[in-house]
């Protein structure tokens, strides 16, 4: 049987829609996941107890020690603004951060700082995703238009060759089953680019092109070279327990 595949995510961080896509994949390996503060998921992935984790940037990455960690940003949090219930704010969809230049903004530890909301002692701003893991009924949560932003990144050590970790990768990367692997980092450029489209017909009555697919990329504007052929997507072999 072989051993879980753990990945460490910090408090707002949603794996589950990814974890749904490696149960269909890799159903003979366990997904574990591990909900934990972010120096706790750096600890667990710098020792090995977690392969890989989410966290929010900036990480320390540790580059001049042997196993440095690197990491991909995924999607960027907007920020809101947590009140008690019966705030004026809760009268608003949204306002600026100078809405806030009269009230008590309480800082350090979000969780804390929503049960000091809750007692009606000021008000805190947080990354959307937490305040709706915090949530709660005697509190409500506004946008901010002009808040602060937080990136949220898939995280590993980095030099890896386990073929589970570029496997869970290309899944928050949105690859498909039948895409190539390979090393994230050699991947990234491509992926961005978007694909070429579809030749349109055009009024010119020029149908040699009509209906044929690019073969190559575009970027600014200009052509890119022709990929080689891909490899035989593979499927990553279990670990041994």
């Amino acid at each position: 049987m072989s051993s879980p595949f753990t990945v460490a995510f910090v408090l707002g961080a949603t794996p589950g829609k990814w974890a749904r896509v490696w149960n269909e994949r890799l159903p003979e390996t366990t997904l574990d996941l591990v909900a934990a503060e972010q120096d706790a998921a750096l600890d667990m992935l710098r020792a090995g107890t977690a392969d890989v984790a989410l966290l929010r940037l900036p990480v320390d990455r540790a580059e001049n020690s042997d196993r440095p960690l690197a990491a991909i940003p995924l999607y960027t949090e907007r920020a809101v603004v947590v009140v008690p219930k019966g705030h004026a704010i809760e009268a608003l969809d949204s306002l600026a951060l100078s809405g806030l230049e009269a009230e008590n903004v309480i800082r350090g530890d979000w969780r804390d700082a929503v049960e000091l909301v809750a007692a009606n002692v000021g008000v805190a701003v947080l990354p959307q995703a937490v305040a709706r893991a915090l949530t709660r009924k005697d509190v409500v949560a506004r946008m901010l238009d002009d808040g602060p932003e937080w990136r949220v990144a898939v995280v590993w050590r980095d030099g890896s060759v386990d073929p589970l970790v570029e496997e869970f990768i290309g899944i928050v990367r949105g690859r498909t089953a039948r895409s190539s692997r390979g090393t994230a980092a050699a991947n990234d450029a491509a992926e961005d680019a978007p694909p070429s489209r579809a030749t349109q017909k055009s009024g010119s009555g020029n149908k040699k092109g009509s209906g044929a697919r690019s073969s190559g990329r575009t970027h600014n504007g200009k052509s890119a070279a022709k990929r080689p052929a891909r490899a035989k997507s593979f499927r990553p072999q279990p670990r041994k327990g």
